[in-house]
């Protein structure tokens, strides 16, 4: 570990002295697997989401739509704030009949989608294989899996437009692919997994391509925007 640590001090070009005390100690064998879970609770989204790992109880009492996502190698638990601010967003403005998620990862939003709104056509992509595979599985165990299109890709100049598109990725994947996104929407776009520092540099993309207004929403320092 201590070797570890140095040489990646190496390449940062830090010096070994940023390192000001390492000490070790043994802890006593515990249910690893128990206390990994107890950190996982549920989150509540807005007015409308909780998100809870497959494990967590709850009550009969519970009005809000739970959404149910193993905790696993795919991004999208609900915690993040970019997650958080794409669920508030759904929940806001996802009133049509199509919905198109770009990057779905555990699938969350998608799966919010289908829940909000029982009726509407839900498709979602993701370059990764894996990702769409453990997407397949988190609806499935949301009881919506018959309902989601899933497919390995992205949004393309043929993909079918949708009423709400969603793209929570990073703000260097969104920027070539704004074309396409805006393309694919005929309702409201929402993009997020974008830094405060990044807004102004997505702004001015849209604005290029036409975009004369854009509302931005804010957690931390992430941002959302929604077209």
């Amino acid at each position: 570990m201590r070797a570890a640590l140095f040489e990646a001090l190496r390449i940062y070009d830090l010096p070994s002295s940023a390192v000001r005390e390492m000490t070790t100690r043994e802890v006593a064998a515990r249910d690893w697997l128990g206390e990994w879970k107890k950190g996982w609770q549920p989150v509540r989204v807005g007015d409308r989401f909780l998100v809870a790992p497959p494990w967590s109880e709850i009550g009969g009492d519970e009005k809000r739509i739970v959404i149910r996502i193993e905790p696993g190698m795919a991004f999208g638990t609900g915690t993040h704030e970019t997650t958080r601010l794409c669920l508030a967003a759904v929940e806001r403005h996802f009133d049509g009949a199509s919905f198109l998620d770009v990057g779905t990862g555990t699938g969350i939003l998608a799966i919010a989608a289908a829940k909000l709104r029982p009726r509407a056509r839900v498709e979602a992509c993701d370059t990764d294989a894996g990702a769409v595979e453990i997407a397949r599985e988190n609806a499935r165990l949301n009881g919506v899996g018959d309902r989601i299109k899933f497919r390995v890709g992205s949004v393309e100049a043929m993909t079918a437009s949708a009423d709400f598109v969603c793209a929570n990725l990073t703000a260097d994947v969104i920027l070539p692919l704004l074309p396409a996104l805006l393309g694919a929407t005929r309702g409201r776009l929402v993009i997020s997994g974008i830094l405060d520092s990044q807004a102004a540099e997505v702004r001015s993309a849209l604005a290029a391509l036409g975009v004369t207004h854009c509302e931005t929403r804010a957690d931390g320092e992430w941002v959302a925007i929604i077209v």
